[in-house]
């Protein structure tokens, strides 16, 4: 087995941040209702390696905390809420702030909840987060979730991004 990597994954309270990690864990679905007060930690095993996610709340008081962990990480995962059109510009701005000083991070952006009425489309979400601007030198993903029914088996979309994020901490090593 590979070294554990450790994978950042944020975004504001209410995007589904917790739901998508129990869904990669599990492969299963489980909708998480309750905002995350603090830290919440996942070790997700692959062939490959161990992949550790350390997903920290989106809450306004939690914010001041992204930063500090971001130049421990091989890859930010930023969860946004596709169906959240109000607070698509602050989710924006946060992702813009959090990686203007690491020009090689990786990111995915999960365009989460894409299954609710009024959702954004892909095109559309990549527009309201400018992730033209984000630079060329990073590798930048984004792809379009949701998290079904409880029990469920996750959707074609979550396992994309789970091969998706095993392949770039490799790649990363």
């Amino acid at each position: 087995r590979g070294h554990s990597k450790q994978i950042l994954v944020l975004g504001l309270d209410g995007a589904g941040k917790t739901s998508v990690l129990h869904s990669l864990a599990t492969n299963h679905v489980k909708r998480s209702v309750a905002p995350t007060e603090g830290f919440n930690a996942i070790c997700i095993n692959t062939e490959e390696s161990q992949l550790e996610f350390l997903e920290i709340g989106g809450g306004e008081s939690l914010r001041s905390y992204w930063k500090m962990y971001l130049p421990k990480v091989l890859l930010l995962v930023y969860v946004v809420d596709s169906a959240d059109h109000a607070r698509l510009p602050m989710a924006k701005q946060l992702l813009h702030q959090l990686i203007q000083n690491n020009s090689t991070l990786p990111v995915v952006v999960l365009a989460n909840k894409q299954d609710l009425e009024g959702a954004y489309c892909i095109t559309d979400i990549h527009d309201a987060l400018a992730l033209s601007d984000i630079g060329d030198e990073r590798k930048m993903f984004l792809i379009g979730t949701h998290v079904a029914e409880d029990g469920s088996e996750i959707s074609s979309s979550m396992k994309d991004a789970k091969e998706l994020i095993a392949q770039l901490v490799l790649e990363s090593q």
